[in-house]
């Protein structure tokens, strides 16, 4: 079955979340595959909204271990807590950095990331995976970010 983005590129953020919202529900509805229902939201969040870097990392032990992703190459292995990868799975909640300059320990899989977003995937109380959003613009996320982000990873 083919799916095709209908987002209009030129709606604001708030405005194009709930149809992003609405589109990645639609996405996994059908498909129990994890990885490919991961390809698909990495790819639907990057064409919607033009981040810079739009990807999953899986928990594999002591480490994140890369996964479905949108964007340039990236680091393939992270050793947890290292990072703000990192210190999403220590921590268990969501990790907003408007300047990765200013983040301790920041791992700098590209140059062009200038702030990032992190959330994690908890399943009984342990993080599975994370999504990880790196915008090349300084202090691009929010709150309302967070809040939509959670939103389509309830889906998966």
């Amino acid at each position: 079955m083919a799916h095709d983005l209908n987002i209009n590129p030129n709606l604001n953020r708030e405005e194009k979340y709930p149809l992003i919202l609405q589109q990645a529900e639609a996405l996994v509805k059908d498909e129990p595959n994890l990885i490919a229902n991961m390809a698909n939201i990495a790819a639907l969040i990057k064409e919607s909204l033009q981040f810079h870097w739009v990807g999953f990392y899986i928990v594999e032990g002591d480490e994140l271990v890369l996964g479905p992703f949108q964007g340039p190459v990236a680091c393939t292995r992270i050793k947890i807590p290292k990072g703000v990868c990192g210190a999403c799975v220590e921590r268990k909640e969501a990790v907003l950095v408007p300047d990765v300059d200013k983040f301790d320990g920041h791992i700098a899989c590209s140059s062009l990331s200038r702030s990032e977003l992190v959330l994690p995937k908890i399943v009984d109380g342990t993080v599975k995976f994370i999504l990880d959003i790196d915008s090349s613009e300084l202090d691009d996320f929010s709150q309302l970010d967070i809040d939509y982000f959670n939103s389509i990873l309830k889906s998966l």
